[in-house]
């Protein structure tokens, strides 16, 4: 079982690499800013984590949140309750108000943990629902994992059954750094504008699969292998997701068992029946982590990544890149973390987001101490398509010292962002005092001047 990468020690050197090079790639202040509103607790739970037992295993806090927002501003957050084992659901209107009362037991399997969900709502109608997730089942391979899906038709009131994707022993979920380290929540999900569902994972072994479905969730394609798996290939880990508005499909990952991993790239023309050959985006010293793809009105591709000069457990900078529709870089990926060198060690797995108006929004951890795990939350924007972004700056609420560390015991591989057309941002954290207290939180914005 993995712990996440702040847990592991620092090289000096390559924190001070990673803060010049910021310094270096300094930018502008004077950009929109967003208005928050005061965080919203959305569950709370014990702080209790036991010795690794697979299923028998004792942990007693929540964790893993994601989120997703509608076009009227209507927010969709799900999470898992380790000690239930399950992920859950509610809605909150655009006024805050959460439904239903209760939240909803979306995975209904308390003999095995359900972690790290990413969901998506139906462009159009926020009555459907789609989530994923990666379910830990042990099915005769040496590493437990699944990947599940389930639907909802009624705005999130009743969820249908679950069903399996992957069907596979290979430990699905898992995004492999090294034999015996690695993160969970190694998969994603995205919609098009027809409603087509696209699914992606890597497992233990590194293959990277995709499947995808043409009926708005009744099926499922039978997954197909989009890279890794051959001898030379090392591990897949670490894809997103991200869709066109003429129907481009884009897959990004990283990999592992190399201490400069590249971001890797594939497009698909067809709706995800096939995928063109995989390209590298940029070919770095540094290790790049977490990658993160949204496509604006235009057809520009925007990536965000983490970038670790001195390998994958050092410290980092957020690095972004814009590619044209072909997958093609436009221009060398710079540093928009900037100097965080006074307030943090390091920074890392962003999370990113377009708007109607094509601004652009990303969201980082931040690491006050790179030997833990993260404290809080960083934002930047652009309002000129990526040319420049704003000096970050620290989402109010997600720091807190007092409730302890951000939580993400299973990994770091989340998707805690989500905007709307109209710059309605809604963010989503947890945050963990060990044999204490746990929680989820959601904290709702808006874009000046939307």
């Amino acid at each position: 079982m993995s712990v996440p990468i702040a847990g592991k020690g620092r090289g000096l050197l390559a924190v001070l690499i990673a803060a010049l090079m910021a310094v270096a790639n300094r930018v502008p202040a004077d950009q929109a800013s967003v208005t928050w509103d005061d965080k919203i607790e959305v569950a709370g739970g014990g702080g209790y984590v036991g010795p690794w037992r697979a299923s028998r295993s004792v942990f007693e806090y929540v964790d893993d949140p994601t989120v997703a927002i509608d076009a009227e501003g209507i927010i969709a957050v799900a999470w898992a309750d380790q000690a239930r084992k399950d992920i859950f659901f509610r809605f909150y209107a655009a006024d805050g108000t959460p439904h239903p009362a209760i939240p909803v037991d979306i995975s209904r399997s308390p003999d095995t943990f359900s972690w790290l969900p990413r969901l998506v709502i139906a462009p159009g109608d926020p009555r459907t629902i789609y989530i994923l997730w990666q379910e830990i089942i042990f099915s005769g391979g040496p590493h437990g994992g699944d990947i599940l899906f389930a639907r909802s038709i009624d705005g999130g009131t009743t969820f249908g059954a679950p069903v399996n994707l992957s069907n596979s022993i290979d430990g699905d979920g898992k995004g492999r750094i090294t034999a015996t380290y690695w993160h969970n929540g190694s998969l994603d999900l995205a919609i098009g504008l027809g409603g087509d569902l696209y699914a992606a994972w890597s497992d233990y072994q590194g293959h990277l699969w995709f499947s995808r479905s043409v009926d708005r969730g009744q099926s499922f394609s039978k997954p197909s292998r989009v890279a890794g798996g051959a001898v030379d290939e090392p591990p897949t880990r670490g894809p997103t997701l991200a869709v066109g508005a003429k129907g481009n499909l884009y897959l990004a990952w990283t990999v592992g068992e190399d201490m400069a991993a590249d971001i890797r790239l594939a497009r698909s023309v067809d709706g995800g029946r096939s995928f063109e050959g995989p390209r590298i985006v940029f070919d770095s010293d540094g290790y790049s982590e977490a990658p993160k793809i949204a496509v604006d009105g235009g057809g520009t591709v925007h990536l965000v990544y983490g970038e670790g000069p001195g390998g994958p457990f050092a410290g980092s900078h957020i690095r972004y890149v814009r590619l044209n529709k072909n997958g093609r870089r436009i221009e060398r990926p710079r540093a928009i973390s900037g100097p965080h060198g006074a307030r943090f060690e390091s920074v890392n797995f962003p999370a990113l987001a377009v708007d109607g108006k094509d601004n652009i929004y990303v969201i980082w951890e931040t690491y006050p101490n790179l030997r833990n795990f993260p404290r809080g939350l960083e934002i930047t924007t652009s309002n000129d398509g990526g040319h420049s972004f704003a000096a970050p700056a620290v989402i109010p609420g997600s720091a807190d010292a007092a409730r302890g560390v951000n939580g993400s015991r299973q990994g770091m591989l989340m998707r805690k962002l989500g905007v709307n057309q109209a710059g309605a941002l809604a963010v989503v954290n947890s945050t963990f005092r060990r044999n204490e207290i746990s929680r989820i939180w959601l904290i709702r914005g808006q874009a000046a001047g939307r």
